[in-house]
């Protein structure tokens, strides 16, 4: 047996959720293009978790479902409340998230129903938690979640107390379409492999999120808006840039293990950036990023991937930098809990080997001969 590093290369699962094919991404067969420019985030769900796209009656009840559904449980907003106001707020997110499985009496009922309805469930409590997080360390109440507004409308309006413009909302619906589900990450891995042991789903989106935590994965975004910061303004860019080039330092926001030729997601939310900077007024952090762009693909080749361009969309959206990874988390239950339900459905326990590169014939000696 020979280890492939990072398990590049290897088909770990066979799955009908999406697919990366010559750079092409696809939910369920869908051009991520023609969703991310015609579907909500409420339809991409509900094909992620059915294999079909809803009719209006079937979107109706799911936005009815998620409605009814995204109200937490007071222990857990109480729970929230005790975390220090510095804490992580991707470490709020998996310790909140974990425990909302106290709270369900479904929680450990592993059948294919009860399953769906804890999906609709961890879509709809998701932003709820995210935005009594950053309402509790400012010192505001959380704000109750609405009825018969979407996923992203409700979110804002959460986490500021303010009915969002329709611009803002259309933006987040669409970020949230993009960043759905990727096949095979990092993340959805160890949804798939925790759910494989017979856990519950609520574990399996807990090591999802812990997955997701990471600056390699999720925290790349973040890691653009403080390189942003970093860099100032427009005329600092080629300097900052070239020196991280010149010392061979990684930029993060570019580049991508799946796509050769570049992310289909990263077109759009440059889009959606140029567009928000037009409606501020102010395309620092957007022309910024353009400039960015063509020193790194005009001398490395590395283009733009999903994180790049959705720092500064959420930035010129007002969202805390620290909450980028969070509403990715928001985005991404969708997926999660699609690979969850269908690791279930045909499940075998997910256990690699591995190659054995250390010492061999050792024998043992009395401790006091060591």
């Amino acid at each position: 047996m020979t280890a492939t590093k990072g398990l590049e290369g290897i088909v770990a699962a066979s799955s009908s959720i999406s697919s990366i094919i010559d750079g092409v991404l696809t939910y369920r067969g869908y051009n991520i293009d023609e969703l991310a420019e015609k579907a909500s985030f409420e339809e991409v769900a509900y094909l992620l978790w059915n294999g079909k796209l809803p009719t209006q009656s079937e979107l109706d009840a799911l936005k009815s479902q998620l409605g009814e559904a995204a109200t937490v449980p007071s222990e857990v907003i109480d729970g929230l409340r005790l975390y220090p106001k510095g804490a992580n707020s991707m470490a709020a997110l998996r310790t909140a998230i974990s425990s909302l499985a106290l709270y369900d009496a479904e929680a450990n009922d592993p059948g294919k129903e009860a399953n769906y309805r804890k999906a609709i469930k961890l879509q709809a409590q998701m932003g709820t938690v995210i935005a009594a997080f950053a309402r509790l360390r400012q010192g505001q109440e959380p704000v109750a979640p609405k009825s018969g507004v979407g996923v992203a409308h409700n979110f804002l309006y959460m986490l500021t107390g303010e009915e969002p413009s329709e611009v803002a909302v259309t933006a987040l619906d669409k970020a949230l379409v993009l960043h759905a589900d990727h096949e095979l990450n990092a993340s959805t891995f160890a949804a798939r492999v925790t759910v494989a042991t017979l856990s519950d789903i609520y574990s399996g989106v807990t090591s999802a999120i812990g997955a997701l935590k990471g600056p390699l994965h999720g925290g790349a975004n973040e890691a653009v808006m403080v390189m942003l910061d970093e860099i100032g303004t427009l005329d600092n860019v080629e300097p900052y840039i070239q020196n991280k080039l010149n010392n061979k330092e990684k930029i993060m926001g570019f580049g991508h293990r799946v796509y050769r030729t570049g992310d289909p997601r990263a077109k759009h939310l440059q889009q959606m950036s140029k567009n928000l900077s037009e409606l501020n007024g102010d395309s620092r952090l957007y022309d910024m990023s353009v400039r960015i762009e063509e020193l790194v693909t005009g001398q490395k080749g590395l283009k733009p991937n999903v994180d790049f361009y959705s720092a500064s969309c959420y930035t010129l959206l007002g969202i805390p930098r620290d909450l980028f990874t969070p509403i990715f988390a928001i985005s991404r239950v969708s997926g999660w809990t699609a690979h969850i339900l269908e690791q279930l459905a045909d499940n075998r326990l997910i256990r690699p080997r591995a190659e054995y590169v250390g010492p061999v014939d050792q024998h043992y000696v009395a401790i006091a001969q060591r």
